[in-house]
């Protein structure tokens, strides 16, 4: 009895211990990756406006080639909203919607559903570096709330997230040079 009684104490304070070192722990995180493209920044803007256009280029829409997908409205403006449904875990189900488009830049919000829920604004800008050339930024922040906030501890979701961001970009900058 003994025994067990130590166990469950000792239970109860790793507990305490993990939800107290929850609260001096970041709640918030970002995540950017850029890259230049030899192409002027009409031309990328014009290809980048698009939502539907991240297919072509995103991580997450080849990982599931069948996953379901949904448009609503006009793309390229405010208001339009892709969503897409899998069975991967890796894409999930959840939409993505144009809030603004301002100057160079696109910002979105995205709306996971499955395998977990949140929301969390995006955005993708396209500056002019030269007269043929245009760095693009792709990113977006993140919020985990008190106590799952902890596992920031041990994710670091700039590296997981920004390998995907990057190589969105990397194929996005081969489908314009292309052009």
């Amino acid at each position: 009895m003994k025994i067990l009684k130590k166990i469950l104490i000792g239970i109860v304070g790793l507990i305490a211990l993990i939800l107290i070192v929850a609260i001096f722990v970041k709640k918030d995180y970002s995540v950017e990756r850029e890259i230049v493209i030899d192409k002027p920044q009409p031309e990328v803007f014009d290809y980048v406006k698009y939502l539907k256009n991240q297919d072509n280029f995103s991580v997450w829409a080849k990982r599931d080639p069948n996953m379901k997908k949904e448009y609503v409205g006009t793309d390229a403006t405010p208001g339009f909203t892709s969503k897409w449904d899998s069975e991967n875990d890796h894409v999930g189900k959840g939409e993505q919607e144009i809030k603004a488009i301002k100057g160079d830049t696109i910002f979105y919000e995205l709306r996971f559903i499955k395998p977990f829920e949140s929301t969390s604004p995006a955005y993708m800008i396209a500056q002019s570096a030269s007269a043929a050339q245009t760095k693009v930024k792709w990113g977006f922040h993140g919020h985990m709330n008190y106590p799952m906030n902890i596992m920031l501890l041990c994710m670091d979701m700039n590296e997981m997230i920004g390998k995907d961001f990057q190589t969105g970009l990397e194929n996005l900058k081969g489908i314009l040079e292309k052009k």
